[in-house]
């Protein structure tokens, strides 16, 4: 498998579910701005979408859109998903909120956005965080398990912190939480993100 991804961006999600299934796969960095691959190939003509993440399967399938890609990493490693009654479903349920309603939020704080703009945006982030804090369960989104849900969430949690978006303790702590597991340092150090350079600031971060 292969994963075109962005350092920082909502790609970052489907390497640390990949690492958390134990799936095999290389990865190939794209620049946002000129959509030129690291090998020097034109992305638009690999993904006329022309946005990360994409992973291309062993048999030459490929994928578009993060919550497919995070769908089908939980497939391959039930693990990953919550469990119990209606447990895909839930899932689904999880990963719509997360891109529909809070990556998509982020939008202004992407682009040359007014501070007028800014600060509702913030302050719609961090509205949608508290109604998503109020449906999690501990230590993770579903309890016990960590999902491929919680690897996206915790990817909007930094772009959270990166723009100073409001956060409850709770959040917090479970952000430190899921930071300290091996895959999600692994994922990190492999695209060169720290606290110090805690997110890529992209021409835009399209919701994939």
């Amino acid at each position: 498998m292969k994963l075109y991804y962005a350092p920082g961006a909502c790609s970052l999600a489907s390497r640390i579910s990949l690492h958390e299934a134990g799936l095999a796969a290389d990865f190939e960095r794209v620049d946002l701005k000129t959509k030129i691959t690291e090998h020097g190939h034109d992305f638009r003509a690999i993904n006329p979408k022309g946005y990360v993440p994409m992973l291309v399967l062993d048999d030459g399938a490929a994928i578009t859109e993060n919550v497919a890609i995070l769908e089908l990493i939980a497939d391959r490693e039930p693990r990953l998903g919550p469990g119990g009654p209606l447990s895909r479903t839930r899932l689904i349920e999880m990963l719509a909120y997360l891109s529909s309603e809070l990556h998509v939020a982020f939008k202004p704080l992407w682009h040359d956005a007014s501070e007028i703009e800014n600060a509702k945006a913030r302050e719609t982030v961090a509205e949608r965080l508290e109604f998503l804090e109020k449906q999690m369960l501990e230590p993770y989104l579903f309890g016990p398990r960590f999902t491929v849900a919680d690897a996206y969430l915790f990817v909007i949690l930094r772009w959270a912190k990166a723009f100073g978006v409001r956060l409850s303790s709770h959040l917090l702590g479970y952000f430190e939480r899921v930071r300290e597991r091996k895959t999600v340092r692994q994922a990190l150090a492999e695209e060169a993100l720290d606290e110090e350079t805690p997110v890529i600031h992209l021409a835009s971060e399209p919701v994939g």
